[in-house]
């Protein structure tokens, strides 16, 4: 494998995390990596910016390259949202955090929204994932999935504390 693959695939996949669902279960589809690459995102939270203007920003920047790491590494394994990519799921879940206090609750219902809509993918979430190619269509319904997480884990908060 080429180094510049070898480079995008161990970003896209989270230091390769993803790949260890699939080699556990044995399946090509639906391997739990989604999951696994949203529990990288929660290991990572802890070292992210801790004011909220630093940690837009950070997701701003985040964005791009999320997008094109996902890009790079879809074309190197030849497939559209290949389930090794879990890029998608890192930036999902932080956008799923934004402007939300780090408390246990909080990083714990962004986390099962985030993963709740990030697997089942009401619409118009669907509808981003099928409407784009390449690494935008890979991102953008993960980024959309994060936002409605962060909106719900407002309104569990609310509800619940």
């Amino acid at each position: 494998m080429p180094a510049k693959d070898f480079i995008f695939r161990f970003l896209a996949s989270g230091g390769f995390v993803s790949y260890i669902p699939a080699k556990l279960t044995g399946f090509k589809k639906f391997t739990g990596s989604g999951m696994a690459g949203t529990l990288v995102a929660l290991a990572l939270a802890p070292f992210l910016p801790a004011d909220n203007a630093a940690y837009a920003l950070f997701c701003l920047a985040f964005l791009p390259f999320s997008v094109w790491v996902a890009g790079r590494a879809s074309e190197s394994y030849g497939t559209h949202d290949d389930p090794r990519i879990v890029i998608d799921e890192i930036i999902g879940y932080w956008i799923a955090l934004l402007f939300l206090e780090r408390t246990v609750f909080n990083l714990a219902a962004a986390f099962v929204f985030f993963r709740a809509l990030d697997t089942l993918k009401p619409w118009p979430i669907k509808k981003l994932e099928t409407s784009f190619h390449g690494g935008f269509g890979i991102i953008m319904d993960d980024v959309l999935a994060g936002a409605e997480a962060n909106l719900l884990a407002r309104l569990a908060a609310l509800i619940f504390l």
